[in-house]
């Protein structure tokens, strides 16, 4: 396989993460590099080693992950989202807003790892296919998880220039954007 053809499934892999990264950012206002950082560094990292993890289960288990990987992705990211737009509704901020805020994004560990795993479920299914074509792994997923990172910081960076201009409160906006990346990966997935 080409390098050509590795930046460019890195690319298309690293789209969910950035997607996320923006949201975020432009959801939370004034989000300190230092989550952003973490953030990119924990989507870059799981799509590093979420192929790895695709193409060694690759020979064995490859026929049930396939049937299922679309669903376990729209089940967090409809999770999350969903989390988003409740917590968004203007009679439960009033009740949650200043001592629950920091537990519905992407601060708290728990919803930044259930996030990371939810874009890189693709980059499991990448492996998968990886196996299946007797393609090395290891090099493509070093690229596959900078790509991600540089990708997400881009993200992170844009939703800060963005939530500076826009000054309403864009949860619901948040929970919708990742309610429609996982219906999109569901139907990409039932579709194909």
């Amino acid at each position: 396989m080409n390098w050509l053809t590795i930046i460019g499934i890195a690319f298309g892999l690293s789209l969910d993460a950035f997607t996320v990264a923006l949201t975020n950012s432009i959801v939370i206002k004034d989000l300190p590099f230092k989550h952003g950082f973490r953030m990119a560094v924990s989507f870059g990292f799981f799509q590093f080693v979420m192929p790895i993890i695709g193409w060694a289960a690759g020979m064995t288990f490859s026929s049930y992950i396939k049937r299922i990987d679309h669903w376990i992705a729209f089940t967090l990211l409809a999770f999350v989202g969903g989390r988003m737009i409740w917590n968004g509704l203007p009679i439960k901020r009033k009740e949650t807003y200043h001592s629950d805020d920091e537990k519905k994004d992407c601060r708290n560990l728990l919803t930044l790892f259930l996030l990371s795993i939810a874009t890189s479920i693709d980059a499991l299914a990448i492996g998968l296919s990886f196996a299946m074509i007797s393609v090395e792994i290891v090099l493509p997923s070093i690229v596959i998880g900078v790509i991600t990172f540089m990708v997400s910081m881009i993200g992170y960076g844009i939703g800060k220039k963005i939530g500076k201009i826009v000054r309403i409160e864009l949860d619901i906006l948040g929970g919708i954007v990742l309610l429609g990346i996982g219906v999109k990966i569901l139907v990409d997935h039932l579709t194909s």
